[in-house]
Parts: structure tokens; sequence; C-alpha cells
């Protein structure tokens, strides 16, 4: 890559100009979007309601300029849009407009006005036909790259993004303290002591990194979900990779299980889980499913990292959610076959929180 010119809210509109994508004399109006923690993205408004959302990988991640990544990891966002449009049968990927790979940037359609299915989650809408449609693109998705992987693996070789992303979800969480709440704090203490967990996620990070399975987005949390009148969008795949199957269901499981296991009410959750694993497996077939533990085992491992880790979630921020969240996800990675079994059983209540007893 020759030397990245770094865009800014002045320079964009001569930019999108130089890639007619709006005509000379246009007034274009330049506004944050998203949260933007890894890229530069701006919203640009071209005038008589059209707009588009503008992404620039940068070596320094932007909220976390601490890490530097490659900017590749825009070069395989778009190649994900572009190889998994093929089984978008439900419109969920937004339309690229137009990659400049030299400068890293990525034009995207903007699907405004639209809610994060986080903000969905905890308004108390029912978004359960949207993440149907979001498992059914997924399971399309695996079942396809899944005889392809061993050729898909060198075009999607992201290795910085993914470890970078890896590290968080299985390392730190267990070698770290991050800030968390005083009885948080005391009941992550306790868990990194007993060392069971740490090396039910070492082993399951041995198996993220196998450069085999299927082809992933490897970040389907809520804020990259975004629910519109039309239906859904799936954005932000700077970390896909072909891997294990089961890190893509077992992410979006464990943030739509987040809320309800925050209030205390985790059962409340199960039927919507069993709609989108129901949904997920029919799209993927038998041959190759991953199966339904192995999947909760790896949402139980997103839950404690969304609690203890550094990516912590709003809902965690006091401590009795916290807790809460911290225990459903230790049952779920100590005892996936137990979860699964209630999963599969909607109407079976889970035993009380444990109340942070040690291990």
């Amino acid at each position: 890559m020759s030397t990245q010119l770094p865009l800014t809210d002045e320079s964009l509109p001569a930019y999108l100009q130089g890639l007619d994508l709006v005509g000379p004399g246009n007034r274009i109006r330049v506004e944050r979007a998203g949260d933007g923690n890894i890229n530069w993205v701006r919203r640009a408004r071209l005038g008589r309601g059209r707009s588009v959302i503008v992404k620039q990988a940068r070596p320094a991640l932007e909220r976390f300029p601490e890490y530097e990544v490659t900017t590749e990891r825009i070069v395989f966002e778009a190649r994900y849009l572009e190889y998994t449009r093929r089984w978008d049968e439900e419109g969920l990927l937004p339309q690229v407009l137009a990659f400049d790979e030299e400068q890293r940037v990525l034009v995207l359609e903007d699907v405004e006005p639209a809610t994060r299915l986080d903000q969905a989650l905890a308004g108390g809408s029912d978004p359960a036909a949207a993440l149907e449609r979001v498992a059914r693109f997924l399971g399309r998705v695996h079942r396809e790259t899944m005889a392809r992987d061993t050729a898909l693996a060198p075009s999607f070789a992201n290795d910085a993004m993914r470890r970078l992303h890896g590290d968080h979800i299985f390392l730190l969480p267990y070698e770290e303290v991050f800030p968390t709440p005083p009885r948080t704090a005391a009941r992550a203490e306790q868990l990194r002591a007993g060392g069971e967990l740490a090396a039910i996620a070492h082993e399951a990070y041995d198996r993220y990194l196998e450069p085999r399975g299927a082809l992933l987005h490897a970040d389907v949390q809520p804020t990259n979900l975004l629910l519109t009148a039309q239906g859904v969008t799936l954005l932000d795949a700077e970390i896909a990779h072909v891997g294990e199957p089961a890190f893509d269901v077992g992410t979006l499981l464990a943030h739509l299980m987040l809320p309800a296991a925050a209030r205390g009410q985790p059962a409340h959750a199960l039927p919507l889980l069993g709609r989108v694993w129901s949904a997920y497996a029919v799209a993927h077939g038998e041959t190759g499913l991953p199966s339904l533990p192995q999947v909760l085992r790896l949402a139980g491992l997103e839950m404690i990292r969304r609690t203890i880790g550094a990516a912590r979630v709003e809902l965690v921020r006091a401590d009795a959610s916290g807790l809460r969240v911290l225990e459903t996800g230790t049952d779920w990675a100590r005892e996936p076959e137990r979860a699964a079994a209630l999963l599969q059983q909607p109407d079976a209540q889970p035993s009380p929180p444990s109340g942070g007893s040690a291990p």
C-alpha cells in the first residue's frame, strides 16, 4: 500500500466527488456515524435525501489507538461482503458503492433510519423475525463454505484481527484485571484462581485459531446489527476469517441472552434463542452442523468476557446485573450440555443463581 492519506471531515467531500459518487458543486454534510471503535467512520449527506457511510481503516484503531493492526482488515471486510452476497437471499448485507483498496476506504449504502439491536432489546421490542433472518444467512454461508475452507482460508488470512479479537475473548479475562464493581471483581478473582475456566477458554481458543471450518463474519453482536423498516442489516466484517462456525452462532446467542441474564430472568430469553438456533440449524443442514453444547460453551465465554474483560457492556455496570451475567456465562461454559437441555425445553426453569459462591 502506498502512503495513506487519512480522510478528515473537511477532505471527505472532495474525496467522494473524486469517486464520482456526487457531482461537483453539491453541498455535502459530514457527521459521525456509529461508535467507530475500529475504523474512522462518517456519514456523508449528499443532498436530496441521499447519504452514504464511509469507513477508512488506519494503522491505529480509532477508539483504542494503543492497538495497531494492519489496515488490510478492511480488505477482508470488502471481500466478505462480495463473497457472501450470493447467499444473501433476504438482503442483510449493505451495498458496496466503492472500495479504494489503496487508501483502505470502503463506501457503503446508508440504511438509516435504523435501530441497533442492543437498543431494541433494551427497549423490550421483539426482533425475533429479524434475528431468524440473520441466523438463516449465517447457516447458508457456513453450509456453502465448509466444503471450500481450504481454498478460502488464504483469501481470508485475517490473522492480526483474528488474534486481537481472540485474545480479548479467550485470554485476557483470565490473565488481567479490568475495572469492575467490587463484588464482580471479587467473583472474577475466584474464577481466575480456580483455573478451570481459563483451561476451558484456552482449549476453545486453540479451535478458534484453526483455519478450517467455514467462512465467519466473526463479530455477530448487536452493535453490528441494525433493524430497519426493511428488516435487518449486518455490518462490520473486519474480523472475517475461516474458522469454527459455532463461533458466529455462539456470539449471537450470548448477546441475546445478556439482557435477560442481567435482569435475573435468563429463562425469559430461551424461546428467542431456540427460534434463532432452529433457524440456523435448518438453513445449515445436518452435515457439519456444530453441536448446540459447543455453541453455548462459546456463548458462555462471550458473556464472561463482556462482564470481566476489556469490552464490558453497559448492562453489567452494576454489581447485581454483572454477577447474574457472570454466573450464567460461567454455567454455560462449564456445563454446556445442561444449557442446551434448557434451551431445547424452553418451559424448563433454570436453577436460581448461585449468588457468587466459589467454584
